[in-house]
């Protein structure tokens, strides 16, 4: 046994010892996994002395979906379907392409969405097939490759295609059902609020260390102002999560505004319906947002970091970003200091994140109401622009890196966070 396995079986006893079973029974799982892969390698071989026999008919390529992840589940593969749909990353021979569920599987309706239109087959055949075809000499060829840059379309083309996934007749009645039970009258708008902490990784995936990126965490209560200003102009407000940290407090009780992710209330399949009939999505670039953008719902992106990589893909994209203050000079970096420091595409919470000691700044919640009301007015078509706006606009995009992330930049950024920040800007 090598002394990386030693240490994480030390790790899982540990856990075990102090009866922490959030852990030990998802290790347990993944145990249980990887012994299923290695008794079924026999099988596996004869898989891919199939695919190899086959070859000179059809080109049979397998690959494993990110189903642990709930955004990539969503958008990596909507990307596939529709780069695949667009002649891009696809063979010019005749092919199929078998896909297998990591796990754990973040949402089952999804899942079960998704077996609707691809070929998905069982891990236990699929995961020792994989494992026996990266063996043999030129298994390369029969590996999806996957997209040209993970759940970023960096060819603009959920703007031209439709969405792969629908609802059938039965789930439409369902989710229909599922609105009036959590109170959302028929034919009322509602918006989906989705605010990052750590409380869903934390407790689906608890045998890795997600602590780096968790200056990408928000306060739940700075969007409850944006929630009220939300209800006023007819709105439901439902705060998602699979998993979160602590209920939104609201002081007067607000029929309108529905804690589903707190109360009890969400299911895999509500979160998926919820997504994709929304008004419009408000999150913070985390897994859930990805429902909506699969379903080509407009998102707001609030306090967004990095915030070199905002989804810039679409014109139903709105973002703002956290800002970056430097503790020893006590001032904001400007977004040029922040490109040039590395900070705009990637940092961390570790003190040897990237060699600057910065402090993360949250939106107030009068600035995250600012720029959800910008995207509702946007919606409604009452957004009313000025000159100043749009030269802040051109500004902001001339100082914004373009690379391998993004393709044609379609998006806008807040208005109010320009107008407040022009200081940023130089």
């Amino acid at each position: 046994m090598s002394r990386q396995a030693l240490q994480k079986l030390g790790i899982v006893v540990t856990h075990l010892l102090k009866g922490n079973w959030a852990y030990v029974k998802p290790a347990a799982v993944k145990a249980w996994l990887k012994f299923q892969t290695c008794l079924f390698l026999p099988l596996g071989l004869l898989f891919v002395l199939a695919m190899r026999a086959a070859r000179p008919l059809v080109l049979i390529r397998i690959g494993m979906l990110v189903s642990e992840r709930l955004g990539h589940f969503a958008g990596n593969t909507e990307l596939y379907l529709c780069e695949k749909d667009a002649g891009i990353n696809t063979p010019k021979v005749s092919h199929i392409d078998i896909w297998y569920h990591n796990w754990p599987v973040s949402n089952r309706q999804l899942a079960k969405m998704w077996a609707r239109v691809m070929h998905i087959w069982p891990a236990w055949l699929m995961a020792p097939t994989a494992k026996v075809n990266g063996w043999i000499p030129g298994g390369r060829a029969h590996v999806i490759a996957g997209t040209t840059c993970n759940d970023r379309d960096v060819h603009n083309l959920l703007d031209i295609s439709a969405p792969h996934l629908s609802f059938l007749p039965a789930e439409e009645a369902r989710g229909q059902e599922g609105l009036r039970a959590i109170s959302i009258p028929q034919g009322a708008p509602f918006v989906c609020l989705n605010v990052r902490d750590d409380g869903y990784l934390r407790n689906a995936l608890p045998w890795w260390n997600w602590s780096y990126h968790d200056y990408r965490n928000c306060d739940i209560q700075n969007y409850v102002l944006a929630a009220e200003e939300l209800t006023k102009r007819g709105y439901y407000v439902v705060r998602m999560g699979a998993a979160v940290n602590e209920a939104m407090r609201i002081s007067d009780p607000n029929p309108m505004v529905i804690d589903y992710a707190a109360k009890g209330l969400r299911s895999d399949f509500m979160d998926i319906y919820l997504g994709a009939h929304c008004a419009f999505c408000i999150s913070n670039g985390t897994g859930f947002d990805a429902v909506p953008f699969i379903f080509r719902r407009p998102i707001v992106y609030v306090d967004h970091v990095p915030v070199g990589i905002i989804a810039t893909f679409s014109p139903k994209f709105l973002a703002t970003t956290k800002k970056l203050r430097l503790r020893k000079e006590g001032r904001l970096m400007t977004f040029q200091e922040i490109f040039a420091s590395g900070a705009g595409h990637g940092m961390s919470s570790r003190e040897d994140g990237l060699g600057i000691d910065v402090d993360l700044i949250e939106s107030t919640p009068q600035e995250v109401a600012a720029v959800v009301l910008e995207m509702e007015a946007r919606q409604r078509g009452t957004w009313q622009t000025t000159d100043e706006d749009e030269a802040l606009q051109r500004r902001f995009w001339e100082i914004f890196p373009r690379n391998a992330l993004h393709g044609e930049i379609r998006s806008r950024f807040g208005a109010d966070f320009l107008r407040q920040n022009k200081a940023l800007l130089n």
